[in-house]
Order: structure tokens, then sequence, then C-alpha cells
């Protein structure tokens, strides 16, 4: 008789060799070119008055909306991921959700342009350009720092494999499903209703408000199969990490990658403080 472990590994690992096949990576970036290009078609039409009235109703004025639109496409990208790589060790798991912060800050900064003017006048665009600099700084501080983080990861020695990992790492698997089912269902509902009020409505800070409590759930769970002081430390402070993280998403200008390199250096600091205790924490 299958176990629910055997059964979560079952359906999770065919899902995620789908996902990571070089011909779905394929078809998921040419959709992104190809969402940018009728972007910037279908706000040139709709500034031509050439569009029916629905589909103008929520198409917006400004081209630079259409790079809006293209890092919202990557984002979801790298949100999927996030949820793929979540039955990995906690470290890696943050790695990820770093990345989409410095993604996000970056996408904050080119939000900015659809405040400008077409053509763009300089002089009368600092009120853009400095958030803009403040959220492309705050997203290389992040950039750079993921390297270190990552450098650090890659050198550790493999953790022995213990009777713990497999039932622990498919209970990560099933949350894993869950999460992007409820990913898909809440992203279908956002966008519909979005294009029904012609307003768009947040969907980013509110699911990772949902990754907040399935980071939360993980870190409780792994104190049963690893109490030691150093690995309950280390988890902890990963979660608080997190958590600095939604705050960032969630902060006004300025602000935001302040939060953010805050808890990038944060990540950092449990990673070299957990190696004072182990060499393969």
């Amino acid at each position: 008789m299958m176990t629910f472990y055997e059964l979560a590994t079952d359906i999770f690992d065919p899902v995620l060799a789908f996902w990571e096949n070089q011909k779905t990576r394929r078809i998921v970036s040419v959709t992104q070119v190809a969402a940018f290009l009728l972007g910037i078609i279908g706000i040139e039409l709709n500034a031509l008055g050439l569009l029916p009235a629905p589909l103008a109703h929520i198409t917006p004025s400004s081209h630079f909306y259409a790079i809006n639109l293209a890092f919202t496409l990557v984002l979801i990208q790298e949100v999927v991921d996030l949820i793929f790589v979540l039955p990995c060790s906690v470290t890696k798991s943050l790695g990820k959700q770093l990345e989409i912060l410095s993604l996000i800050l970056l996408r904050d900064a080119f939000k900015e342009l659809v405040n400008l003017h077409e053509p763009i006048v300089l002089v009368d665009s600092l009120h853009v350009i400095l958030p803009m600099l403040c959220d492309g700084a705050g997203a290389l501080f992040v950039f750079v720092g993921l390297g270190y983080y990552y450098q650090r990861y890659r050198r550790r020695a493999k953790v022995p494999a213990g009777p713990w990992l497999y039932p622990f790492v498919a209970f990560k698997k099933f949350l894993a499903m869950l999460l992007l089912l409820f990913f898909l269902i809440f992203g279908l509902w956002v966008t519909w209703q979005s294009a029904v009020d012609g307003v768009p409505h947040n969907f980013f800070p509110v699911f990772y408000t949902v990754l907040i409590f399935s980071d939360i759930l993980i870190v409780l769970l792994s104190h049963t199969y690893q109490p030691m002081f150093y690995a309950v430390f280390r988890n902890s402070g990963f979660a608080l990490a997190t958590l600095l993280i939604r705050f960032a998403l969630g902060a006004p200008a300025y602000y935001a990658p302040l939060l953010g390199v805050i808890a990038m250096a944060f990540a950092f600091g449990i990673s070299v403080g957990c190696d004072a205790f182990t060499p393969d924490s």
C-alpha cells in the first residue's frame, strides 16, 4: 500500500521534471517576449483609439506599462521556481526568495517609469529617478550579497542523510504542491478581478504572506527532525529573514530596498554564525 510520503513524491517529481524541461523553459521564455511585444502593440492601438471598448477599458495608455508586464511575467516564473525549490534545504529556499526580492526591487524601479510623460523630459523626472536609483541600488546590494551567500552554500560539506530526511522532504513536497495549486487558483482569480474591475489587484504580497506561513510550518516541523540548538536557531533565523523580505515587499519607497539589504545581511550572518557550530550546517 502506498504511503503518504510515496504519494507526495510520486506527484511532485513528475511535475518538477516537466517544469525544468528545456522545452518548457523555452516556451516560457518565448511567451514572455511575445507578451511584451503584444503589450506594446496593444497600448499603441489603444492610444490610436483602435481597440474595442472592453479592451480599451483595461489597457493602459503609457508604453512603459509593457515593461512592467514583462517583469511581472519574469517574477511569476521565479515564484514558481521558488515553490519547486521548497523541498530543498532552507538555505537554498531562502536564497531563491532573495533572488525574487532582487527582481521585485528591479521591477519597482521600472514601475516608476509609468509616472513619466512621453517623451521623457529629464528636468521634470527627478521625482521618478531618485526612487528608481534607490530601488536599483537595493537590488544590486542584494544581488552581490547573494553571490557571497551562494559561495558559502556551495562550499559546505553535505549533511549525511538520516532516516528523518525522506519523510521530511516528502512533507515539503506535499506542501509545495498545495502552494502551487493555490498559486494557480489565486492567480486566475486576481487576473479575472483585475480585468473586471479595470484596476490591478495585488498578487505577490498576498502570495508571499502565504509563503511566510508555510515557511514557519516547515521550521516548526524541522525542529522535530533536527532538535539541535544550531539547527533550531538557523531555521528560525532564516524564517525571520523571510519575514523581513515580506516587510520589504510592502514597504514604501526608500524603505523597501533598505529592508531588503538588511534581510540579505541577516541571512548571510546566520549562515556565517552557524559555521561556528558545525562545518556542514
